[in-house]
């Protein structure tokens, strides 16, 4: 039990001594974020149409 508590409060000390995110920053990187993985998104589903678009016009005839 004793190894329990040492866990638990090593822990939080831990957390403490982290350095948080103010929400101005959590709300920037998030937009950050979902704006690359939907660029990234994009890009890929173009590749996919201009190589599906290949294949059914040179390959599957």
């Amino acid at each position: 039990m004793d190894k329990i508590k040492t866990f638990l409060k090593e822990a939080k000390a831990e957390l403490l001594k982290v350095n948080w995110p103010n929400r101005q920053q959590t709300t920037n990187y998030t937009l950050l974020v979902i704006g690359i993985s939907i660029a990234v998104a994009i890009f890929l589903g173009s590749l996919d149409y201009i190589f599906g678009y290949l294949l059914r016009t040179f390959i599957i005839k």
